[in-house]
């Protein structure tokens, strides 16, 4: 799938089977279209989309913390050892993985306000945090920050521009405002998915924290 951006509409183009759409009218809106494919087997069609209403990237924090809420019980339930125990996966262990994914929201929503920071400057590091308890309580009482941040987004495309020295070379990254709430949501599932995977290692049943499980209304039928 390519797409190709203008001010006001987004154009996506659809390899579909050649049945799929009736062939439009001469007289068609200029807003699609539909060419012939190489031997006639299949049609590419175009969409122009309409901007759709702005993400709530708050409401999708609330889940998030839902999620996390689980998980860290989960984490919370087993013995020492495991939190800091070595696994094949992830930063190697629970710890290091659950640290640096709080140290990373922490850094996107110091930059969404606009402000330089380094991995020195983090309250979330393995030294700062080496225990499960302090941690979580420590993670839990940044959640309202981050959320208002998320909720005061203002424009999701405005840019932002600043030099990453979070990792082991100083990189400048260009993105925006939305990219940057994004990463910050798609970034813990990311590394949820690597703590639930260590989690399961040693006999815990961790599973089922998609959003449609915790969030969607779900009613019996019949």
């Amino acid at each position: 799938m390519r797409a190709s951006r203008s001010r006001n509409t987004e154009r996506l183009r659809y390899p579909i089977a050649p049945d799929h759409f009736p062939r439009p009218p001469a007289e068609s809106s200029p807003s699609s279209s539909v060419r012939p494919g190489a031997g006639g087997a299949r049609r590419v069609v175009e969409y122009r989309l309409m901007p759709t209403s702005p993400i709530d990237f708050a409401h999708f924090f609330d889940y998030l913390l839902k999620s996390r809420g689980r998980l860290l019980e989960w984490v919370r339930a087993q013995p020492a050892e495991v939190y800091t125990r070595t696994f094949p996966i992830g930063l190697g262990s629970i710890r290091a993985t659950l640290v640096h994914t709080a140290a990373a929201e922490w850094a996107y929503v110091e930059r969404l306000g606009g402000r330089e920071v380094t991995l020195g400057d983090s309250p979330f590091t393995d030294e700062r945090q080496p225990e499960f308890d302090p941690f979580a309580t420590a993670w839990e009482r940044r959640a309202p920050v981050t959320r208002l941040a998320l909720a005061l987004l203002g424009d999701p495309v405005r840019p932002v521009e600043y030099v990453s020295r979070m990792g082991p070379k100083p990189m400048r990254i260009r993105t925006t405002a939305g990219g940057i709430a994004g990463q910050l949501l798609f970034h813990e599932v990311h590394h949820r998915a690597q703590v639930m995977a260590m989690l399961r290692q040693v006999g815990v049943a961790a599973e089922n924290l998609d959003y449609s499980v915790l969030q969607f209304e779900r009613t019996p039928v019949g």
